[in-house]
């Protein structure tokens, strides 16, 4: 008896995976990396017109954990997750304090999350244990990856 053997390779993907995740240091290069890695998931899902709103969101979530939420000698992860028709994004930094919308136009800190706020459907902070969680939800998105 003989066995076939599968051409594929052996770890290729055949379908994409609906959680992608990377740590990144405490250093300016982070953000332009964070910002290729979403791109390269939002790619693979597929997401459609929705991609420039969602990879600008990465930016300024991790820019502002990068500027104000993570200790020196420490990091943060970024967490893109697919489920359905919804993209969310998620930035885990382990520093204090709570992030907030800009007050007035004059507001010095708070202006990332205006934009996250005018092209999110939903965004949020979650406690973790040290720190904390900004999330940003996209939905809309149709089967096939395009806005609905």
């Amino acid at each position: 008896m003989t066995t076939q053997r599968d051409s594929r390779h052996v770890n290729a993907e055949t379908s994409p995976t609906p959680l992608r995740e990377r740590f990144y240091r405490r250093e300016r290069q982070s953000i332009p990396a964070a910002r290729a890695f979403a791109r390269n998931a939002l790619t693979a899902w597929e997401v459609g017109d929705r991609e420039p709103d969602i990879t600008l969101c990465v930016s300024e979530l991790t820019t502002n954990a990068l500027l104000h939420g993570v200790p020196p000698g420490r990091g943060f992860l970024l967490r893109l997750v697919r489920d359905g028709t919804v993209v969310r994004v998620e930035v885990h930094d382990s520093g204090d304090g709570r992030p907030r919308l800009a007050e007035g136009p004059d507001g010095e800190s708070g202006r990332g999350l205006l934009l996250v706020s005018a092209l999110a459907d939903k965004w949020g902070v979650a406690p973790r244990d040290p720190g904390k969680i900004v999330w940003a939800e996209f939905g809309r998105l149709g089967p096939d990856g395009v806005s609905g």
